[in-house]
Parts: C-alpha cells; structure tokens; sequence
C-alpha cells in the first residue's frame, strides 16, 4: 500500500566534510533513523568509519529503509530545484515548507558520498561516508529512477531474465533481485539491486502510475507541476569496484499511465 512518508528532522549531523566544498550554515543533513553507528577512525586523518544498518534487498514493505535527512534553507529559488547526489547519482531535491527533506537510498559497502547542490549547481554541502562493516555483499546490478515532479508518482519496473517482475507490489524476487527503495513520497528514488544477477537479458521500465496530494494518491493530470515530467533512470554495474559502469537515460513522461522501456540490457 502506497502511503506519504514525512520523517522528522534528526539532532546530530553524523559524517565529516570532505573536498573543497564549504560548509553551509543553511544546509544540514542527519543520520538515518537509528543511527550510522560509530566504529573508530580510519587510519585517514580527518576521515570517521561508520557501520550502516543491513539493507538488505528482503525488506518487503520499506521495513529499515535508510533516510538521507536534512534541512535547506535558502537553497532552491524561482531559478530551479535544488540536487542531491548520491555517489554521482543526482536527483531532484523537494523539500517541505520548513525545508526540511528525507530521501530513501540504499547503500553499498565501501564509501559513499552525499553532496547538496543548490538551484545553481553550486556544492553547499558534502559528506563522505567510509564504511567499517565489509561483509555485505557489492550490488553488481544496481537500478536507480528519479524524477522531477515532487506531486506525481512514477514506478520503476525490472523484468529479469527468468521472468520475474519487480515492482512496488511485488519488490522481492526469489532470484535474489528486488526494490531497494520503492519511493512512496515525490520524486524518488527506487531503486532495483541485484548481488548475483543471473545471465540474460533485463528489461527496464518506468510508468507514470498517478499523482498524490493532501488527500493522498489521485489520478487527476492537472495537479502535477511539470507539463512533461523528466524521469532520469540509472543503471550501475559492478558498483563500487575498479570495473563499475554505468548508463544514464532521460525519459519524458506526458501522462498517467505512460509505460516506456528504458533499455534492454544482457548480461554475462
């Protein structure tokens, strides 16, 4: 059951500033709910290890999803949408009208950036994340959707090559594959992950599934804010290793129920 989620603003900023970006006064991020837990430093000077939570791909119904929360102030304007960017993934950052924001992501093993970037793409805010638990295993196929129109709801769909289809109401796969994040409040991300990813082909889609508002999920056209919504859909392969890759496609959604194939890809 699709359902808004708002989470509240964290206490504590957990991570440390990397790079030449400054850092912003008007620009916080916190820890996820429950915490990256503390584990030492690294033998980098200035660089703190954090163990994340498991997200394991078995989650079913967005049980330990892993919240980037934060606040803006000032960032977005009449010029364009502030961005986040998660390990050279950008998607469009909405706030609500305190400017607070929490965005779903699932994380890989090794280290992960989160930089906010304002209306103008000027970095305001970057945190670099070093991992210390080492156990879980790389997604060696990993499928992110974003899009840029925070009052309608798009659905990224991943058909692998034994037949099954991950979606918002079916996000795990007896193959291993499955939704990550299926996003249920305004302009992603979902994300597809696969750790063993079988020999094949996978095709990829986006559907433009409905809009939501106060009142929750409607099909009315005339409340969303873009007259053609610009989904960005990412495919990462062997992430985080010295061979990773990765595609990126834009795709115009014009109306409710828009089903578009994004690619077809073979692997092994």
């Amino acid at each position: 059951m699709k359902r808004g989620v708002l989470a509240a603003l964290a206490a504590a900023v957990m991570g440390v500033a990397t790079g030449t970006a400054r850092a912003d006064p008007d620009v916080t991020m916190t820890h996820p709910p429950g915490g990256w837990t503390y584990s030492g430093i690294s033998d980098n000077p200035g660089q703190v290890s954090y163990a994340y939570p498991n997200n394991l791909i078995e989650r079913g119904g967005q049980r330990g999803r892993t919240l980037i929360e934060g606040r803006l102030k000032q960032v977005g304007n009449a010029r364009g949408t502030p961005t986040m960017v998660v390990n050279g993934n950008a998607m469009p950052l909405y706030t609500g009208d305190d400017g607070r924001f929490a965005r779903p992501y699932a994380f890989g093993p090794g280290s992960n950036g989160v930089e906010i970037r304002d209306a103008e793409g000027h970095s305001r805010k970057r945190v670099q994340f070093y991992e210390a638990n080492r156990l879980k295993s790389l997604a060696k196929i990993r499928i992110i959707l974003a899009w840029d129109d925070p009052q309608a709801e798009l659905d990224l769909h991943v058909i692998t090559p034994d037949g099954q289809h991950a979606f918002f109401a079916a996000p795990v796969l007896t193959n291993g594959g499955g939704l990550d994040v299926d996003s249920v409040d305004g302009a992603g991300p979902e994300m597809f992950s696969m750790t063993a990813p079988m020999p094949g082909v996978y095709h990829v889609y986006v559907n433009y599934w409905g809009n939501f508002g106060p009142g929750g999920y409607h099909f009315d056209e005339s409340t969303r804010q873009q007259p053609v919504i610009t989904a960005r859909v990412t495919l990462v392969f062997d992430e985080n290793t010295g061979a990773e890759r990765r595609e990126t496609f834009t795709v115009p959604m014009r109306k409710i129920g828009d089903l578009q194939l994004v690619r077809s890809v073979r692997r092994g």
